[in-house]
């Protein structure tokens, strides 16, 4: 089923879409639970990320969200419903892809057309790569991200499977063993980043300096609970939220054995640095934008 092909009068222009990566549990507007870190957060903002995502979709058309990667998918969606309505957002219209079929199906990728953005919600992010790599909903959403004023959003898996490479798979205590950590091609809305959500909360460094051991021109970006990235200009971020973001840049490591080493065995990789940002810092990925034609 073709689509309309749009060509670029430059080689590299930069996309005019926007990405929101959001880490999970991210405030809906219930109150907090006692345990959680928001809740000891002396500078916690009620659902900031969410009224960000809904300032930037202004009037352009509705919040499609997809919640493909949920194993309740009707309950997912319907919990961002019920947010952007107490927070007088844009409308919401739930997008359940369940097959590849339905992924290339024109009355689907019409909506698509018509939205002013798009959110991935948790669950699985093998889901919706299996599910939706490679299919006419996937290059629709590439070329809107690239050449109209669109934002694209993702929160826990949803985020994830937003870069290439993508984790699907990989115990948070056995990342220091070669071989306990799996990725994959991701969505593809943004390259050479591997993307990891919880990252704080669940202790996922450790498995995040695998991939960069493996393959240390990627940046590693670390998303902590209710905290969230803005990209603009493909490779400019913009923090948000109540917690950290952790980049990991191994570029200029000195060494590293995990090429050398049987599997199963901890791994070495020295001179990789790491930046911590709070809500309101700002960071250029080292990363050039690769864009759709």
């Amino acid at each position: 089923m073709p689509t309309k092909k749009r060509t670029s009068t430059t080689s590299c222009p930069v996309p005019k879409g926007k990405l929101l990566l959001i880490g999970g549990h991210e405030h809906k507007g219930d109150a907090p639970d006692e345990d959680e870190q928001a809740a000891k957060n002396v500078n916690f903002a009620p659902e900031t990320i969410l009224r960000r995502l809904a300032t930037e979709i202004g009037n352009r058309g509705p919040l499609v969200v997809i919640p493909t990667a949920s194993e309740e998918p009707e309950e997912a969606g319907q919990d961002y419903v019920r947010a952007f309505k107490r927070l007088d957002g844009p409308p919401v219209e739930v997008l359940n892809i369940k097959t590849r079929q339905e992924a290339s199906d024109e009355d689907r990728l019409r909506i698509l057309d018509e939205a002013g953005g798009v959110l991935f919600t948790g669950g699985d992010q093998l889901r919706l790569t299996a599910l939706l790599g490679g299919t006419y909903l996937q290059h629709r959403l590439q070329e809107r991200h690239t050449y109209d004023e669109f934002i694209i959003a993702g929160t826990s898996a949803g985020a994830t499977a937003m870069s290439t490479p993508m984790i699907y798979q990989g115990r948070n205590d056995a990342g220091m063993l070669k071989g306990e950590i799996h990725i994959t091609t991701g969505l593809e809305f943004l390259h050479d980043v591997a993307v990891d959500t919880h990252f704080v909360a669940r202790g996922r460094i450790i498995r995040m300096a695998q991939i960069l051991a493996t393959n240390p021109a990627c940046v590693g970006m670390g998303l902590e609970e209710d905290t969230a990235v803005l990209v603009t200009d493909g490779r400019e971020l913009e923090v948000l939220g109540s917690g950290l973001v952790v980049i990991l840049d191994a570029r200029s490591c000195s060494t590293t054995n995990i090429h050398e080493i049987a599997p199963n065995t901890p791994f070495t990789l020295r001179g990789m640095e790491i930046h911590l940002l709070a809500a309101g810092e700002q960071y250029t990925l080292p990363i050039q934008p690769r864009l759709y034609a």
